[in-house]
């Protein structure tokens, strides 16, 4: 066979094979964003894996996950609070820290899974907004606030006071964005979409991300984190897994507006497919800044040492959303 022909058939079949994919693509993205009824919400975040490079392929487990599960487990009971294992927090902490030690990964679980509780206890069980005021005080009478103290112990002793000072100002911002929620939700009122990114970071929990020092047993320069790359990181990042949270919760949040599928929805007149398929177009541009951001890092004006610290906890930030993803496929929570 000459090579014009042999070109032509390659040529020809590359074509055919695109065109078939493109057509199975055309039928199955209708099908995607709304799953089965009574399938997990979270299916419908699979086309990302398509579009956004970095969710492409699952995190690598940490090799270390069952030390990692008895280790919450074990606290979670000791302080008072329940560990479902079918919920595990601890398989999310185990991909983000794959890379880091079973340590790094067990505090980070135990943070999430008391995280997860202060949701529930405020959105489900309506706990009173006041325990914000308890773990800030010290406070050790709720459960909450005795899981809280011990975890603080744990991990604010290898930390400078600078770094105590903007976990505690993350906290009241949690607080804040709570309270915000509370009073939308007496008063009936719906918060504009515009202004719902800010909120959504609140009630996330942002001092999340001032906890991956203390687990990684490292420190950002104040500088560092101050400058516009490194916010726009933690706040894209912020994002991309509070909205990945929104699509996968939004069965289980249908009577609340704070929630982005929700409220794309109800102001922009969308049919709840649509308005999933929005919400992803934002999804993936977060996906895209956060990439930018990564890069825009000033590592070079760093010593050596200070920008392999700076880096570690940057990888974590970029390993969230996938780690995040895999989590939401596969756990009971939003089932």
């Amino acid at each position: 066979m000459s090579t014009v022909m042999s070109t032509a058939v390659s040529t020809a079949v590359s074509t055919a094979m695109s065109t078939a994919r493109t057509a199975l693509r055309s039928v199955l993205k209708p099908l995607l964003p709304l799953p089965r009824r009574g399938g997990p919400a979270a299916l419908a975040l699979l086309p990302l894996t398509e579009r956004v490079p970095a969710l492409a392929r699952p995190c690598r487990m940490h090799p270390s996950v069952y030390a990692i599960e008895a280790a919450v487990i074990d606290w979670a009971r000791r302080t008072g609070l329940r560990a479902d294992p079918g919920v595990g927090y601890h398989r999310m902490a185990g991909r983000a820290f794959a890379e880091f030690d079973a340590a790094a990964a067990a505090l980070f679980a135990q943070w999430l899974t008391w995280l997860f509780h202060l949701d529930d206890e405020l959105d489900e069980r309506g706990g009173p907004l006041e325990v914000f005021q308890g773990l800030l005080a010290g406070a050790a009478s709720h459960p909450l606030e005795a899981a809280f103290a011990d975890l603080w112990r744990v991990t604010s002793a290898r930390m400078s006071d600078r770094w105590r000072a903007r976990f505690a100002v993350n906290l009241r911002r949690q607080h804040e964005a709570c309270r915000a929620e509370a009073d939308n939700r007496a008063s009936g009122r719906m918060p504009a979409i515009e202004e719902y990114p800010v909120l959504r970071r609140g009630t996330v929990g942002p001092y999340l991300f001032d906890l991956v020092e203390p687990c990684l047993r490292v420190e950002v320069p104040a500088w560092v984190h101050e400058c516009e790359s490194w916010q726009e990181l933690v706040d894209a990042c912020s994002d991309v897994t509070a909205w990945c949270n929104d699509v996968a919760s939004r069965p289980k949040e249908r009577g609340d507006a704070h929630n982005l599928v929700v409220l794309a929805a109800r102001q922009l007149g969308l049919a709840e497919r649509d308005a999933v398929a929005w919400v992803l177009d934002r999804i993936a541009r977060r996906c895209q800044d956060m990439r930018r951001a990564a890069r825009r890092l000033p590592l070079h004006d760093l010593p050596p040492a200070a920008a392999r610290d700076v880096s570690k906890v940057a990888c974590a930030y970029l390993a969230a959303p996938r780690a995040h993803l895999d989590w939401l496929l596969e756990s009971a929570r939003y089932a």
